[in-house]
């Protein structure tokens, strides 16, 4: 593979710097043994501000590390012996924290999902993990499951609450405190640990089956720990906002290498989100693309409630800071859909950037400082994975002056495999390999490795790479190669430095009647930029165009509609249309033609457009993906073969 060498050296260079600087537990065997070093390190520093726990909390790095200890020491009164399988169901608490890596330190190894994880789903993985304790959230989730787990070989049961434990003739059932108590009044007995040996199991989503259970080991863990300072440098104190779930790989490992380097970290929630970045001013955030999504629409949605002299100086500002970053972006050689530019473009983009310096300094001070409030205004990075990040949202947040870091990986890999350096940031790109860690495209079929900008499939080899699928060898066989090669399954090519670049996913790629392999990810991420768009899953598999489930914005619509003196009857709500205005339905021609006209632009303004992208029949659909309803994962990706599944018969009716 030819790659540019400049780039790649200098990467390397500050990478190996940085990690000589910063890498205080390098020589440690297990991630539990980080907790009584940041105890001392950081001592009465807040490390978890749990504003809106049950109960609510707020612990030093001391208090915390002691917990934690105390928690094993109560696991290893109650007779848990080293290697011991231990099912974790709970959301994010500073509870749960020390639950995971109280079972760490008692030597056990869990296996963890969301407490509201459906009630099958969650009997299949304390029993394929073997689990022979449970720790649950709550009582009640204690009694959703209470008639399945007699079949299972599980005496004890650990409520993560002070709810009273009720009296049981087969379980030893103790909350959090009796737990603790327990736990105060012994000694802590040393476990010996390697660091092959297995920390967690995190079970796959099993949209398409049962769930997988991948093994990460505490070098798995203990890897993304020592690595990630190449990537965030953040300082003692520093405050980071957790909003994603814990025992998901992507925010497990940010609050873990976070805490490392003693943050102080808050639990927060879609539903208190807003309150608690004003309240916080956080630093730091880890989050999935439609999170910044979300930020992203909701300014625009203050925008167009405005009055209309307001609106028109709102987006005159951001149409010439777009046209600055673009130039800026072309002067500095950070424009992925134009890796050739000639030295006198380059120039020529410097010129035209610096003319509109002024400009963008002037919407900075009208307009963007009061969208960056949003996220609390002292954001030193925002860093984003679990998903491709789309080219608009990476434009709005560098105008308005905040600092987006992407990364890429799987929970396979513990997760992160590559990540933009905010001094490298590549947009578009999912960034370069972080240290020790090895990417390289191969060709779908025949496995040889493609010269770079070739497309193909992303491999990746390093220390993050699970142990392999728990109690399935032949998944694990499948996914991991003689030489350690993971197949990610994922698609996209190398740029000339270095930078990984993703283009879709193997498994969702749409085949046309005409042979023509489309990626619908990149055309989804187009579509959204639309403000009548909320969301949106493209198919048409086997067929002659592709179509497409819209989720529309009602809000934008009803706000269009209401302009030409109309309301739209939305199916299931009762509010009665203006006495001014005519009531029409979704299906009404005039509405039909809006989207129209937004997928048809949308998708042909998108750089690399082919006909083949063009979006044909489409539907709208009042519901919304949701984690509730089972449309979205916990990381808030669409379910496609749940939403393929659910929308049968509308997605077959598209293309009679």
């Amino acid at each position: 593979m030819t790659v540019s060498t400049t780039a790649l050296q200098e990467v390397r260079q500050r990478d190996r710097a940085c990690l000589e600087a910063h890498n205080p537990y390098q020589q440690l065997q297990a991630l539990h043994e980080i907790w009584p070093i940041v105890a001392e390190k950081y001592g009465d520093t807040v490390a978890l501000h749990d504003p809106h726990g049950q109960p609510a909390a707020t612990l030093t790095y001391r208090q915390m590390a002691e917990a934690i200890r105390t928690f094993a020491q109560g696991l290893q009164s109650l007779g848990v012996e080293n290697r011991a399988h231990v099912a974790l169901f709970a959301d994010n608490s500073h509870r749960w924290l020390i639950a995971d890596q109280g079972i760490m330190t008692a030597g056990g190894m869990n296996a963890v999902r969301s407490a509201t994880a459906d009630k099958d789903e969650l009997i299949y993985i304390a029993e394929h993990s073997e689990s022979t304790v449970l720790v649950v959230e709550t009582l009640a989730l204690l009694h959703k499951l209470r008639d399945r787990i007699d079949s299972l070989p599980i005496p004890l049961v650990i409520l993560l609450s002070d709810e009273d434990p009720p009296a049981d003739d087969r379980l030893k059932i103790l909350n959090f405190s009796q737990l603790m108590t327990l736990g105060a009044q012994r000694l802590y007995t040393p476990v010996s640990v390697r660091p092959e040996d297995i920390a967690t199991l995190i079970y796959t989503s099993g949209t398409t089956g049962q769930p997988k259970g991948v093994m990460l080991s505490h070098r798995n863990l203990m890897h993304q720990i020592n690595t990630l300072e190449s990537v965030v440098q953040p300082k003692p104190g520093d405050r980071a906002v957790s909003i994603l779930p814990s025992w998901h790989s992507f925010e497990r490992t940010a609050e873990y290498f976070l805490l490392s380097r003693g943050c102080t970290q808050t639990y927060s929630s879609i539903r208190h989100l807003k309150a608690d970045l004003k309240a916080t001013k956080p630093q730091y955030m880890v989050g999935v693309p439609r999170l910044w999504e979300s930020i992203y629409e909701g300014a625009q949605k203050q925008f167009r409630e405005q009055s209309p002299g307001k609106q028109k100086l709102i987006f005159t500002c951001f149409d010439l800071s777009q046209r600055y970053v673009e130039n800026l972006w072309r002067w500095q050689d950070m424009k992925i859909d134009e890796p050739e530019i000639s030295s006198m473009q380059r120039l020529g983009s410097g010129l035209a950037a610096l003319a509109l310096w002024p400009l963008h300094q002037l919407g900075k001070k009208l307009v963007y400082g009061k969208v960056s409030q949003a996220t609390g205004g002292q954001v030193k990075q925002l860093i984003s994975g679990g998903g491709s990040l789309a080219r608009h949202i990476d434009i709005f947040f560098e105008i308005i002056g905040v600092q987006l870091v992407v990364g890429y990986g799987l929970t396979e890999t513990a997760p992160v495999l590559s990540a933009r350096r905010p001094w490298h940031n590549l947009r578009g790109a999912a960034g370069q390999p972080i240290p020790f860690t090895e990417i390289k495209i191969v060709d779908p079929e025949t496995r040889q490795e493609l010269p770079q900008g070739g497309q193909g499939l992303v491999l990746a080899r390093g220390p993050q790479v699970m142990e392999g699928y728990y109690r399935n060898p032949e998944a694990t066989q499948k996914a991991i190669d003689p030489e350690g090669w993971f197949d990610t399954g994922d698609l996209g090519w190398i740029s000339r430095d270095g930078n990984v670049v993703l283009t879709g996913r193997a498994k969702d790629t749409i085949v046309l009647t005409n042979g023509e392999n489309i990626e619908p990810q990149p055309i989804e991420d187009a579509c959204i930029r639309s403000k009548y768009i909320d969301q949106i899953m493209v198919v048409g598999q086997d067929q002659r165009s592709l179509g497409a489930l819209v989720v529309p914005n009602l809000d934008a619509l009803q706000s269009w509609a209401a302009a030409q003196s109309l309301f739209i009857a939305i199916p299931g709500d009762d509010t009665p249309a203006p006495a001014d205005c005519t009531a029409i339905t979704l299906d009404d021609e005039r509405v039909q033609k809006l989207f129209r006209g937004e997928l048809a632009r949308e998708v042909k303004d998108r750089p690399g457009y082919r006909a083949d992208d063009r979006i044909g029949p489409f539907r709208l659909v009042v519901e919304p993906y949701s984690i509730e309803n089972g449309l979205l994962t916990q990381t808030l990706k669409v379910r496609r073969p749940v939403v393929a599944s659910r929308y049968r018969d509308m997605i077959d009716a598209m293309f009679v």
